[in-house]
């Protein structure tokens, strides 16, 4: 109105979390740092959440992680959520602690997990008498169904994000030889004809992506425990710069990729024994997850009090839909009255835009942590 000022103000940003860097003790004189997010707004105590991460070393404390940005989800929303590192993994991808590292078992990751679920429930502003909510992700969602069991006291909910069902080495027999093939047969023999190019092979970066690297290189990768000196690349004593070398897919390419599949899965005394810091794992590590029962045999046993979210892209490449369809199936003929599977299309094994072949990185879709909230908060579920 004329003769009237008006001031438009801003509004200021306003503190919706806050959080406090832990450490925890995992016994043995060994530690890992930790951090728990709390809502800054509302009155506690709040409901629990402990996070679990997929495989590998990479810290889950920094800002830029995708489990950092789902504790903060949650807890703009009510929840105090607990993140803590693997026992020996450092800062920016590095291994702290190679002993710890390198012995690192199931058993093991299993125990911090239990000791990390003490600690949540142990602090102020959780309400431990509402029990908490386990979030895996990926190889981390064989901690949460296991823990629920041996634990129902103190399990309310556990999310399976990009689930395992089957066992580790049939997963790593999909991951490192079938879907590799796969791809070699639905993409790049055109013609199929059963053969592959390797020139147009070396060139295709999703191809090398999925079989790790130079192709050259896997043709002639040998096993730990075989000699196969007499293996050799297609046409390399007399090929000329105008060959584009053929191989079999079924005849030559498989077999390479078993044999990486075989030393993956197949590790050495003095492989066991040498120190590691692969950030990927280390040979006790796949050794224990080897002996590990299927999630699928074991998650029946969970209780019947206890919520089970499942959650899964449909273009997932490392641990694809089925994993998802086949605990939903198990939970079903053991009449499990919680639990529920949403599925995404377009998203991948991170819970990003990615396509069928290869997983995509970045933070996770909204609309997935949105889903998740609703669940856990949902009225009809009784929780609240």
């Amino acid at each position: 109105m004329s003769g009237n000022n008006f001031t438009i103000l801003a509004q200021q940003d306003v503190e919706t979390t806050k959080y406090r860097n832990m450490v925890i003790d995992l016994g043995n004189g060994l530690t890992t740092k930790a951090q728990l997010t709390i809502p800054a707004v509302g009155e506690g105590p709040f409901p629990g959440v402990v996070i679990f991460p997929g495989s590998g070393g990479s810290s889950v404390l920094p800002p830029t992680s995708p489990y950092a940005n789902m504790a903060k989800y949650l807890s703009d929303r009510g929840f105090a959520v607990l993140r803590y590192d693997k026992r020996g993994v450092g800062p920016n991808f590095t291994i702290s602690d190679s002993n710890a590292w390198g012995n690192l078992t199931f058993n093991a990751l299993k125990q911090d997990a239990e000791k990390a679920l003490s600690v949540l429930l142990q602090q102020p502003e959780v309400n431990a008498t509402k029990k908490a909510t386990l979030i895996g992700h990926s190889e981390g969602t064989n901690i949460p169904p296991r823990v629920a069991v041996d634990n129902p006291d103190k399990v309310a909910n556990i999310v399976l994000m990009a689930p395992v069902a089957e066992k580790w080495i049939d997963l790593i027999y999909s991951q490192e030889v079938a879907y590799p093939v796969r791809y070699a047969e639905n993409v790049l023999d055109k013609g199929h004809t059963g053969q592959l190019s390797v020139k147009e092979a070396s060139g295709d970066p999703i191809f090398q992506e999925l079989v790790g690297g130079n192709l050259t290189q896997l043709l002639l990768t040998q096993t730990n425990v075989t000699d196969n000196s007499n293996v050799t690349l297609p046409n390399q004593n007399n090929s000329t710069d105008d060959d584009d070398d053929l191989i079999s897919i079924e005849d030559e390419l498989k077999p390479a990729l078993v044999r990486v599949y075989e030393n993956d899965t197949s590790p050495t005394v003095s492989q066991l024994s040498a120190k590691c810091i692969n950030i990927s794992g280390c040979p006790s590590y796949g050794k224990s997850f080897s002996a590990l029962e299927s999630v699928i045999g074991m998650i029946g046993n969970v209780s019947s009090s206890t919520g089970i979210l499942i959650l899964e892209g449909k273009n997932d490449s490392q641990l694809p839909l089925e994993q998802a369809l086949l605990l939903q199936q198990k939970l079903t003929e053991v009449n499990h009255p919680d639990h529920l599977i949403i599925t995404y299309p377009d998203l991948g094994h991170t819970f990003v835009p990615s396509n069928q072949w290869v997983t995509s990185h970045g933070q996770i879709e909204e609309y997935v942590l949105k889903d998740m909230f609703e669940w856990l908060t949902s009225p009809a579920r009784g929780i609240h």
